[in-house]
């Protein structure tokens, strides 16, 4: 199958031909298999204990539920270009074992039994719970354990390779994934019809074969990308026969990547779902929206109101609730989470009618609030606000203020001029359709989701957003000035012992350090404190969670040596107990399980153990709403590491009002701790009650 897509989009308009989306089929040697062709539910099933080192030692199987003989277990395994699961491989004791408990744990059959390779041509095995691997009649009618060759790393030899492609129809279409060492694929799924620029996304109509082999193009940001963007990947454990009968549904993850609402896009591989999808037992879809102008330009002509980047969202949340059945995802049972940009998208969303139904989950990974720039991310614009400060300006500067037409004259020009236009515009407004309040009304006097939260933030979230390093001679009340915080609080916090300037060798260094703790509270952890305090007060949210991450890997860096510690001789990528700023996206890697899988190597064995329970925290939240992994999920998996980890930490409580210890803290070891840093908070003007 190949994809039809005409160039770059036209300077007037992205209109893209439903012909440009659907791909046309051509022949194969065989047919694709898909779950209707087999007959049978496909599970894949592989012992993930995310460490790179040796999980390609590690050998996955799909699970043939229907039952039947030996000779009709190879002919379905033999449709996916497998045979029945090898018993001999370097992990298969250990990995079979949790596996099989696993199995038990969802159907309560101990007891059952499922083909595996034979011994010998004259005879058949099967292999059971607390069997083994049994010499059975080859007339017996159990289910299957097939093989599963497909390489560890994605997109290389996976996703042209037609043995190990897989179909799935939904509704009116006819999707082309595969599946790699650890879940099944589907990527550049076209979400959103052809639309015109500056005008509000609308579902996918189209019918037809979908190649869903490659991501699609990013949006359009600075060097790169597409208006032909609206794409969104599944990656995914389960592919039922039958979605509407089916009741092994997973839950779903629904990611939106961050970039400052100018860049980002969810094909970068460390979102890649498949580790959480195979370790967890989950659907991972992440998406690609619109960003900068493209995104979030507002005019004051009554048309054009901004926000299709959020919109966007919201689209493709409509295309998940109509499709992700038949990809093995429960549309009942979706969790909407994301960070940065993404986080601040999580918080909108919270407040978008349009979207309310759609999730039932929602986590957000350092949202930005408070002073400076990062207000805009929690207290929105009206659209005069945002024409007067960057709309107007960017009309201006493209050319097109004098135009008797100005949308149009806009819709002529080339994406890049729009985007990378001084100041471009890149922020929520209140729209009067998606958004309708200038915040989140945590207080119950507004539009808020019904659903289940976690929010969170990185210990050291504001070290790079406070400006540039400090020069010699430069105050910290100079640099909190430049960051946006208001002349008086900055020198008051400047001056406060609630604030201590380190007494270091490096006076700068002493500064950056007071400057981040101050940006830390004032940008990220008080608004986000106050938003959870107002919304337990006020039963605005089923249930909430907060918590803190003192461990991270990398992240944003625009100050360079910041974000890492540094190397020692017996810790050569860099040694966690030293000093270091836990920087703002530090912990994507550790809840994603991706850490190791690209250019970041383990630092030492915490940095497995995190990323281990990082990725079953939030999983189990999206199965259960609680971020608290069930004692028998964890057992029948083998997730040791995460057992001890929670047995030594205690659970993680809920917010309420009488919850004195509302805070996890996420680092080796975990806590639990009272909310942080509240004096500071007054001091800065977001005091704990500045939600109601």
């Amino acid at each position: 199958m190949v994809n039809i897509y005409p160039p770059e989009n036209s300077p007037e308009m992205c209109w893209l031909s439903l012909v440009g989306l659907v791909t046309l089929a051509v022949l194969q040697v065989a047919s694709v298999p898909s779950a209707s062709t087999v007959g049978s539910d496909l599970t894949f099933l592989f012992q993930n204990d995310l460490n790179w080192h040796t999980a390609p030692d590690h050998d996955g199987t799909i699970l043939i539920s229907k039952a039947g003989t030996n000779t009709q277990a190879l002919a379905s395994c033999k449709q996916l270009n497998e045979g029945l699961l090898p018993t001999n491989g370097t992990f298969f004791r250990s990995d079979i074992d949790s596996l099989l408990a696993y199995i038990n744990l969802q159907t309560k059959t101990p007891e059952q039994r499922f083909w595996v390779t034979s011994a010998s041509s004259s005879k058949c095995s099967a292999i059971s719970l607390h069997g083994g691997i049994q010499t059975v009649n080859c007339r017996t009618v159990l289910p299957a354990l097939c093989s599963q060759s497909a390489p560890y790393r994605p997109n290389t030899a996976t996703d042209m390779n037609p043995q190990f492609q897989v179909e799935v129809k939904s509704k009116k279409l006819t999707v082309l994934g595969t599946r790699d060492h650890l879940s099944f694929r589907f990527i550049g799924i076209p979400y959103a019809d052809p639309f015109e620029r500056f005008t509000y996304s609308r579902k996918f109509s189209g019918s037809g074969s979908v190649n869903a082999l490659a991501y699609g193009s990013r949006c359009t940001q600075s060097g790169a990308g597409s208006e032909d963007c609206l794409f969104l990947n599944i990656y995914t454990p389960f592919l039922p026969q039958n979605a509407a009968k089916s009741k092994g549904l997973k839950p779903v993850l629904f990611w939106i990547h961050g970039g400052g609402f100018t860049g980002g896009e969810g094909s970068d591989g460390i979102f890649d779902g498949g580790n959480m999808a195979s370790r967890s037992d989950v659907v991972v879809v992440t998406i690609n929206y619109r960003l900068g102008t493209l995104g979030f330009l507002a005019l004051d002509d009554g048309v054009t109101n901004g926000n299709f980047g959020i919109a966007d969202q919201v689209t493709a949340l409509q295309w998940v609730q109509d499709h992700i059945a038949d990809f093995g995802g429960d549309p009942t049972r979706v969790t909407i989470y994301g960070q940065s940009a993404g986080a601040g998208s999580v918080r909108a969303l919270l407040a978008t009618k349009p979207a309310f139904g759609l999730f039932k989950g929602a986590i957000a990974q350092s949202n930005l609030g408070g002073f400076g720039y990062a207000s805009t991310y929690s207290a929105y614009m009206t659209i005069q606000q945002e024409v007067a400060s960057f709309g107007a300006p960017l009309v201006a500067s493209v050319g097109c203020a004098n135009n008797t037409n100005v949308l149009a004259c806009l819709r002529v020009l080339p994406a890049a001029t729009l985007i990378n236009a001084p100041n471009a515009p890149r922020y929520i407004v209140v729209d009067g359709k998606f958004i309708t309040t200038n915040q989140l009304e945590v207080d119950g006097s507004g539009p808020a989701a019904p659903a289940h939260v976690i929010f969170g933030w990185m210990r050291d979230d504001g070290s790079d957003f406070i400006g540039s390093f400090p020069s010699a001679g430069t105050t910290t009340s100079q640099s909190l000035v430049a960051s946006g915080l208001n002349s008086t609080i900055a020198s008051l916090a400047a001056a406060s012992p609630l604030f201590p300037l380190p007494n270091g060798a490096n006076q700068t260094m002493n500064i950056y350090n007071q400057t981040s703790r101050i940006g830390t509270d004032g940008q990220f952890r008080c608004v986000d404190q106050a938003t959870l305090i107002a919304a337990a007060k006020h039963k605005v949210f089923p249930s909430i969670y907060a918590y803190q991450f003192d461990r991270s890997y990398g992240g944003f860096e625009p100050i360079p040596g910041t974000c890492d510690p540094a190397a020692t001789a017996e810790f050569p990528n860099g040694d966690p107990k030293l000093p270091y700023f836990r920087c703002h996206s530090g912990e994507l890697f550790y809840m994603f399980g991706t850490l190791g899988q690209s250019t970041a190597p383990f630092r030492d064995w915490d940095d497995l153990v995190l990323s281990q329970v990082g990725v079953d925290t939030w999983a189990s939240f999206a199965r259960t709403f609680n971020p608290n992994p069930s004692p028998e999920f964890l057992a029948a998996r083998g997730y040791t590491n995460t057992t001890q980890i929670l047995r030594q930490a205690g659970l993680w409580p809920q917010v309420t009002p009488g919850n004195k210890t509302p805070l996890r803290i996420i680092d080796a070891p975990f806590s639990n701790s009272a909310w942080l840093e509240q004096a500071q908070c007054d001091l800065l003007g977001f005091p704990s009650t500045m939600f109601g």
